[in-house]
């Protein structure tokens, strides 16, 4: 009689390699898993963040002694500009040499300073206009997200493309804040689509990114909680930058 080939499933037996592919797969679909709830973890962080600016620009924008108080203060309204810049340059910097709950608290001061001074959004447009490029926002934010975190094609190109056209955008920024005749009509509907078009890039760039710095086995440790706070204040950036380009681009004016 002919002899099986050893390993035949019709022995018994798993064929060579089953139980190591089984394996392979199951290790596959546990890393999935786990950045799903990474991603997860960080989209939550986001939105607390949004959530707690939005407030604190509302209420602020509600008070008017308040927003005399800010704006009517350079030395105060730049002093705010200075401690928000600080604030993501030290969670940025930082995040390795602080703990969890220091970044987490670096996090909502920054949301919360940052509900300061976007107050002024609701003195110069109208409240059903916010509101309508908010919901834009958003999902165009969850479309683009969603893209960067599912595609297998590097977007790397996409975000050193985004970042440069970041740093003209910037540098343009700061020029119009000393020459204000620079801000045109024209320039400033330039300005807008220029910074739609790069949040737009940097948010898919970005996803893709925030989910490939996640390790593995760090979930539930502060490790792992430091970096779902690092890439929910990256999106949040991403979110917050898209959203004026597109108010200042479609807002109405009070």
């Amino acid at each position: 009689m002919e002899q099986q080939p050893a390993g035949n499933p019709s022995l018994g037996g798993p064929p060579p390699g089953f139980r190591g592919m089984d394996n392979q797969a199951f290790g596959s679909a546990s890393i999935a898993a786990e950045n799903a709830r990474f991603m997860s973890r960080v989209y939550g962080w986001m939105t607390g963040g949004l959530c707690l600016t939005g407030a604190v620009a509302w209420n602020v924008a509600g008070n008017p002694a308040l927003v005399q108080t800010i704006f009517g203060n350079r030395l105060l309204f730049w002093g705010l500009i200075i401690a928000q810049l600080g604030a993501v340059a030290a969670l940025s910097g930082l995040i390795n040499r602080i703990s969890g709950l220091t970044a987490t608290v670096i996090y909502f001061l920054y949301a919360g300073l940052t509900g300061l001074t976007l107050s002024s959004i609701f003195l110069l447009y109208t409240g059903s206009s916010i509101a309508q490029v908010f919901g834009v926002t958003a999902f165009g934010f969850a479309g683009l997200s969603g893209f960067g975190y599912v595609t297998k094609r590097d977007l790397g190109p996409v975000g050193s493309f985004c970042m440069m056209g970041l740093f003209g955008l910037v540098g343009f920024g700061l020029l119009s804040m000393f020459f204000p005749s620079l801000m045109t009509a024209g320039a400033s509907f330039v300005f807008s689509i220029a910074g739609i078009i790069i949040f737009a890039g940097l948010t898919a760039y970005d996803t893709q990114r925030i989910k490939a710095m996640n390790a593995p086995g760090t979930e539930g440790t502060d490790a792992g909680r430091k970096t779902a706070i690092f890439g929910a204040l990256t999106l949040y950036l991403d979110f917050i930058n898209l959203f004026l380009s597109l108010l200042r681009l479609s807002g109405r004016r009070r």
